[in-house]
């Protein structure tokens, strides 16, 4: 006779469901911020949003045609209206494959996994790569998508730093000392969200050297590959090595303007097969969980990717360009502010001298009172663990570009105070400045 003394006592009493420990742990601090806040826009003052990184958000970047019509034709084909392998069809991946291979480094459709949108790419890759109680390596500033999907399997982040100083390049001394024997990985975000650097092929080299040295692989953030300013050569991690293993995460969503498409991917750098034994297996196994990414898109992806027209890229390009050197000469010019002169993506940050605006405890508080002051919203750079900044999008119409930035500066005028070393302070800004505008 089975015993039931357990199923009873499942059965009695009242109710208790409890949440998972990774449902727990999933914590993503630009929302919690933002939803903090106390965002009550003067209602004189249209809202002006600096603080999206979404670049269809105003409309004045349109998606080129032949994408459109890429995604009509594989709609009206009627053949991928139904589940795709995990992870992608063959003629997506191969053509991932030949976008990504360089000269010094080929790869194959066996090389690549599509995934739901880039942080997809990054959530298999961290997944795949450390266990609970290990830990990697991330930017500070850095996007806050990697700590959330860290911590929610609980895997440690170690926050290396960015110097403001030298265009945002890593602290390699400070990156090497945090390595150690529970060391999954290094996250490299290049061309960068928020910062919108671009490291040289010297800078990489460097990264991938150290990288060599302590036997670590490498997550490539590089989901703005080639969206990078003029006299800026933008260089992948993986054209420049030929030993250390590189998952290189990418997608159609910010050069392609189509973020809400969800098409991501990992391309499987690895020569010397490293990745051979079990990490190109785990990847395949994570990509079973949901099926892979939209499937109509996936069909168009071959001519997305063959045949949008070159004039997109410039153009884009040319705007964004255009908008970072017109809003870094205005902000320059307000007292109290400090931006850092972008050399690619779609962000720049902008740094706050607090002393100045003494009312004011921290970057959050500032932003906040910009907003209910002038109706512009800037991300307070707390999001990405580093305050006293805060990070403006770059695709917004120029004409609500200047408006921004009068606004701005009639909020700094009004609560800009003079302090008692501010001869001596701004002598060691005009330093800082002048690397900065490099």
């Amino acid at each position: 006779m089975a015993d039931t003394s357990l199923k009873r006592k499942r059965h009695c009493g009242s109710w208790n469901v409890k949440v998972s420990d990774i449902a727990r742990n999933t914590f993503n601090p630009i929302r919690s911020i933002v939803d903090g806040m106390r965002l009550t826009p003067n209602p004189s003052k249209p809202m002006i949003a600096l603080s999206i990184g979404d670049p269809t958000v105003f409309g004045n970047l349109v998606v080129p045609e032949e994408v459109e019509n890429a995604v009509v034709k594989s709609i009206k084909q009627r053949k991928y209206n139904g589940y795709g392998p995990s992870t992608g069809y063959e003629q997506a991946r191969q053509a991932v494959a030949d976008y990504s291979s360089s000269e010094t480094s080929h790869v194959d459709a066996k090389d690549v996994v599509l995934t739901s949108g880039c942080s997809g790419a990054l959530d298999l890759c961290i997944t795949c790569l450390a266990n609970p109680g290990q830990n990697i390596l991330i930017p500070c500033p850095g996007f806050s998508i990697y700590k959330t999907l860290a911590e929610s399997i609980g895997v440690k982040v170690k926050h290396y730093s960015l110097l403001p100083e030298r265009s945002w390049e890593i602290d390699l001394n400070y990156l090497e000392s945090l390595i150690d024997d529970n060391t999954a990985a290094i996250i490299v975000n290049s061309p960068s969200n928020p910062c919108g650097s671009v490291y040289s092929r010297k800078h990489l080299q460097d990264i991938l050297r150290v990288a060599e040295m302590h036997k670590v692989p490498i997550i490539a953030d590089e989901i703005y590959e080639h969206f990078v300013f003029s006299g800026t050569e933008y260089h992948s991690l993986a054209s420049l090595t030929d030993t250390v293993p590189v998952l290189s995460c990418s997608g159609l969503t910010k050069r392609f303007l189509v973020p809400g498409w969800r098409l991501g991917w990992i391309v499987i750098n690895d020569r010397n097969n490293i990745f051979q034994e079990e990490v190109r297996h785990g990847l395949q196994c994570l990509s079973q969980k949901i099926l892979g990414p939209n499937t109509l898109v996936q069909a168009a992806v071959p001519e997305i990717l063959a045949h949008t027209s070159p004039s997109f890229y410039t153009d884009t390009l040319q705007f964004i360009e255009a908008n970072a050197k017109l809003f870094f000469k205005k902000i320059s010019a307000i007292p109290g502010l400090k931006p850092v002169m972008p050399q690619g993506a779609m962000y720049m940050m902008i740094g706050i001298e607090m002393e100045h605006f003494p009312e004011y405890k921290n970057d959050v508080v500032f932003t906040e009172s910009l907003v209910t002051e002038q109706s512009v919203f800037c991300l307070p750079a707390t999001c990405f663990d580093y305050p006293n900044f805060f990070r403006v999008v770059l695709t917004v119409p120029q004409e609500k570009l200047n408006e921004a930035c009068e606004r701005i500066a009639e909020f700094c005028e009004r609560h800009y105070q003079e302090t008692m070393e501010s001869n001596g302070h701004q002598v060691h800004n005009e330093g800082f400045e002048e690397n900065w505008t490099e």
